[in-house]
């Protein structure tokens, strides 16, 4: 019996469901063969990470231009049969009506949620201010409902990733974007329990992302009791696969040894992985 895939309406009605209630991991990706392993093992949705991608193409993370992001959406959606999220970056605009204007074409790539940052790229302005942070959000949704592609909008609030890890103004942006529209909230580099555990209270009952990448001291269940409804780990597979193989390459350089080929996956059981994909 042929493989009937789930059409993008159905991969969105399954994004939805996930987030009504318990905590799932929504691993990163940065290509179609990570992707479709990544299926393989179980999970039940994936999301897209602008810093693997880009290191994959030999660019700084948000080095990528929107056509290049679009296409690889597409690619990814394409790639497997699991609802994929966006990390759609800042939208790929300052204005409202820029980002208004990207979050209809990633629609249109079939992705079943999408985040929206509000840091700017800029070092001397990380931010943008308030205001505007939240007149993006409210674009992004209008964009999304005017489509009539029920795709979810993550609401992201960067302050603890730029430099200014502030709780408070943290929680207020969070608020922001779930009264604009966010349907998931997000805010990456909160870290302890206590943080975690304001952010989930004050967005309630939004589901709220989390993010996990370095020293991670917290396991599945620890996290599933703070009240977080699902777990990214943004770049870190990558950056797990870019150091096996710096530590080979430069084992080879510098040294004449092949010892870093040690834990390398079989060739034999990546075969079988792929064969009829």
């Amino acid at each position: 019996m042929s493989h009937v895939r789930p059409s993008i309406a159905d991969k969105r009605r399954a994004f939805h469901r996930l987030h009504q209630d318990g905590c799932f991991v929504i691993p990163n990706p940065w290509d179609v063969g990570s992707a479709r392993y990544l299926q393989t093992l179980g999970f039940k949705a994936l999301a897209t990470t602008s810093s693997g991608f880009a290191w994959s193409h030999g660019h700084r993370d948000g080095g990528m231009s929107r056509d290049r992001v679009l296409d690889h959406l597409t690619e990814m959606v394409e790639a497997t049969d699991l609802p994929i999220n966006a990390d759609f970056e800042h939208g790929f605009a300052p204005d409202a009506p820029g980002v208004a204007d990207s979050v209809r074409l990633a629609v249109q790539t079939g992705v079943a949620g999408l985040s929206i940052e509000d840091s700017t790229g800029d070092a001397s302005k990380p931010l943008f201010d308030f205001d505007t942070a939240v007149e993006r959000i409210r674009a992004a949704r209008k964009a999304i409902d005017k489509a009539g592609s029920d795709t979810l909008l993550i609401g992201r609030a960067e302050c603890f990733l730029v430099g200014q890890p502030d709780l408070e103004e943290t929680i207020a942006r969070l608020k922001g974007y779930a009264n604009a529209g966010a349907d998931c909230l997000y805010a990456p580099g909160i870290r302890s329990v206590e943080q975690i555990s304001a952010v989930v209270a004050a967005v309630a009952p939004k589901p709220v992302n989390l993010l996990i990448g370095f020293n991670a001291d917290l396991s599945m269940p620890q996290i599933a009791a703070l009240g977080v409804r699902r777990v990214s780990v943004g770049g870190a597979l990558a950056r797990a696969a870019w150091g096996g193989f710096i530590r080979a390459a430069k084992l080879i350089i510098e040294q004449g040894k092949f010892d870093g080929f040690a834990d390398a996956a079989s060739g034999n059981a990546l075969n079988a992985v792929f064969r009829g994909s």
